[in-house]
This record gives structure tokens, sequence and C-alpha cells, in this order.
């Protein structure tokens, strides 16, 4: 007989909607970007609560995703993944991976968003193709009733990062099956004029409102932010989430300190001062 497994394997419930709606504190996470199933196992036991693995601006393919859920599969950790699109043959695909939680980038409207949700859905809620057999979402159908219980093995976040997002913000919150929305800030910087800019007045304006759209609608909201002065600001206006660094950047930035450190930075042996963190 074949073995019956249950889907989701984590301490704290099976999606990333039930960490956020079981837990007493934010959640703070890192990006996955370097496309490496070892560096991706090396960050799902750090202790973070969840990981982001993205393939819209990371080299990172539907092998390679596979190849990383495997790899942070058991650890007590929640694997979000970002598609390069808000695509229903693209979601589809992941969802057939096996990724449980997707955050869905450039939603700019509600409609953008029920499409987004409906990806994730089997009919007559949805438009998801039925492959469950061939899935490892489905564990090639070891998991007991899967097509009737495969929305509840799936959470559903999407980006607010345009001006038209900020200003439909609650149309896309009330949207039945968007667990949560997440803000980008430099996307949002470009939209709103100052691009690189992600600690602008009006950058930091915008995300906070729509924190505060969030808690009105009674829903998650997450943001990114590298700069710990900002995370903490973003954390008491309400956020629930955060991303707070990235494989590639530590990597990037702890390199170039030991370079500081050992060579200098006309080529010289270092002197022994400290390189500015990262």
């Amino acid at each position: 007989m074949p073995l019956r497994v249950e889907p989701g394997n984590t301490v704290y419930g099976n999606t990333f909607r039930d960490a956020l709606a079981g837990s007493s504190r934010p959640l703070a996470g890192m990006w996955v970007c370097s496309g490496s199933p070892l560096v991706a196992e090396l960050c799902a036991g750090s202790g973070l609560d969840w990981l982001l693995i993205d393939a819209e601006h990371s080299p990172n393919g539907l092998e390679s995703i596979l190849a990383q859920l495997q790899a942070v599969n058991g650890y007590p950790v929640h694997a979000l993944v970002r598609p390069p699109v808000n695509d229903t043959v693209v979601i589809k695909q992941y969802l057939d991976l096996g990724v449980q939680n997707l955050l869905v980038p450039m939603v700019n409207s509600a409609a953008e968003a029920e499409a987004a949700v409906a990806a994730t859905r089997y009919p007559p809620q949805g438009v998801r193709g039925v492959g469950s057999a061939l899935a490892r979402a489905a564990r090639w159908n070891r998991i007991p009733d899967y097509l009737a219980r495969a929305s509840e093995t799936v959470s559903v976040s999407v980006q607010i990062e345009s001006v038209a997002a900020v200003e439909a913000v609650a149309d896309i919150l009330a949207v039945d099956g968007v667990d949560s929305i997440f803000l980008g800030p430099s996307d949002l910087a470009a939209s709103l004029g100052v691009l690189g800019q992600q600690e602008h007045p009006r950058v930091r304006a915008a995300v906070e409102h729509c924190l505060a759209a969030a808690r009105a609608a009674g829903k998650p909201a997450g943001v990114n932010a590298f700069n710990p002065t900002t995370a903490r600001a973003y954390l008491a206006a309400g956020a629930a989430f955060v991303l707070v660094g990235a494989d590639v950047a530590i990597l990037a930035r702890s390199s170039e300190a030991l370079a500081a450190e050992y060579i200098g930075v006309n080529g010289a042996a270092g002197d022994g001062d400290t390189p500015a963190s990262y």
C-alpha cells in the first residue's frame, strides 16, 4: 500500500496564512535569490520564520524552484514563492510543483487580485487546470481528497507596488481569497517618481497608508525593509511580516567586508579598520 500523506509539514500549520493567523508576533523572513538549493537550505535552518524564493528578478525556473522546495522541506520555516508574473499558466505550474504560498507581483487592481486567486482554485471556484495525479502538490494522489481540499493548502499574498495599487488597496484587500498584501517600496518609489529612494517620505506615507488599510480590513500586511530602523518603524505601524535581508546581498556585502579588511580599498594590506556593515 502507498504511504498516505498530509499537506504541510511546519510547526506553524499548513500555509503562511495559518502562520500569520497563529503567531503572536510579526514574522521575519529573507529573500532567497541565488537559485541554489544548498543556500536555500542554509537559510531555512537560520531560525527565521519564512523565506521568499524569488523568480521575478532571480535566476529561478521550475526545476530550481522544485529543488529548493525539497531542500527546505522539513525545516520549521514557510517558503513563499514569487512568480515572475500574475499568469494563470505559471501559477498552475508552481502549484503543481508543490508551492503552497504564493506572492504574486504587480497586482494593481481588484480584478488582477481576483485573477490571481482564481488561478489557485479548481473549477467552479477558479480556473486551475486539473493534473493532481501527475503533480507533487498532491504527492501524486497520495494526499487524500486533494482536489476537494486544495484551496486549504494554498495561501495567496499579492504585492502592492504602484500608485494604482495604493489607490485600489481597499478593493484589493476586499477580494475573497487574498490572504495578505505585501508592500514593495522599490517599485513603489519608481511609480511615485522617486526611483531608488525607498526611504522617501512619499514612499513611507504610501506604505503606512496600506498598512492602515490592511488593519481596517482585518488582513495581514507585510513589507520589504532591509534598513533595520525602517523595518522597526513599519512593524510599529502594524506590519505583520517583513523581509529583512537577502542571501545574495548578505554574501555580497560580507565578501566585500572581507576584501576591505584584508586587502584594503587600494589593493594594499588592510589596516584592520572595521568595514561598514551591511
